[in-house]
């Protein structure tokens, strides 16, 4: 059993997103460390982009200041080999196609298997154009997520079969960022993912507090949280670890109550 089948073994898994190098690599670190405290069963790792069209102003504004503070790959490598014996539960990249194409698609995939990386969300890679990409994360052990989406439709039942991992269920149309009202498109999408494959589906886009996360947990197999932890970083800076310690104790308790 791989490191992320087992987060979805025990219950609902808490899957928090951070910007890799917001505000600095060392309060990144120490983000890491508080989210496992806090009870994440799986943590994503964003790497920031100049361009992150999937991205609303929150997630934006945070690639920005990691690219200005100095962020590069290679940093964020290093920091989860230094961490990975630490902290057991998975860690995933959520990256854009263009900056893993200008690594180098091999060295890329080698270095994530390296540093003890899990598995990988690339949210402009169409799933019909992914084999490129797939094969090198096989060979490496490393899942490539899929995601689905409202406008998905009748490529869902494909997609699951085809997938590994966890499915990432895109809960509205539109960029990242806190909403009022999740609506009912992911419960009717995973639906649709459980009558064609047993895979594990975890909703993201919009969840931002406690009670929302209860609610997506009610039919979902994992919530994923981003845009709502990064803004509690964007307001206190260096200063953020306890404020986000706090919120997702929050969200971890709300759904496994």
């Amino acid at each position: 059993m791989t490191r992320i089948q087992e987060a979805f073994s025990s219950g609902k898994a808490f899957i928090p997103f951070i910007t890799g190098g917001d505000p600095d690599m060392e309060t990144t670190e120490k983000l890491l460390y508080t989210l496992y405290e806090a009870g994440a069963e799986i943590i994503e790792i964003g790497i920031p982009f100049s361009d992150p069209i999937a991205e609303g102003s929150v997630i934006e504004a945070a690639d920005n200041r990691a690219l200005k503070e100095g962020f590069t790959v290679d940093k964020l490598f290093a920091l989860v080999s230094r961490i990975r014996s630490d902290i057991p539960v998975p860690l995933l990249f959520m990256t854009y196609y263009n900056p893993v194409f200008v690594y180098g698609i091999s060295k890329f995939t080698e270095r994530c298997a390296n540093c003890g990386l899990d598995g990988l969300i690339v949210p402009d890679l169409p799933f019909e154009e992914r084999e490129e990409f797939l094969s090198p994360c096989m060979s490496r052990g490393l899942d490539l997520i899929s995601l689905i989406a409202p406008t998905s439709g009748v490529r869902i039942a494909k997609i699951a079969k085809n997938s590994s991992g966890f499915l990432y269920c895109v809960s509205s149309l539109g960029v990242t960022g806190e909403r009022h009202d999740i609506g009912n498109s992911a419960c009717n999408m995973i639906t649709q993912v459980k009558c064609a494959a047993d895979i594990p589906c975890a909703v993201g886009f919009g969840i931002s507090t406690p009670e929302q996360a209860r609610d997506v947990a009610a039919f979902a197999d994992g919530v994923i949280v981003g845009s709502a932890i990064v803004r509690i970083v964007a307001e206190h800076g260096r200063n953020c670890v306890e404020p986000v310690y706090q919120f997702a104790k929050q969200i971890k308790q709300a759904i496994t109550s």
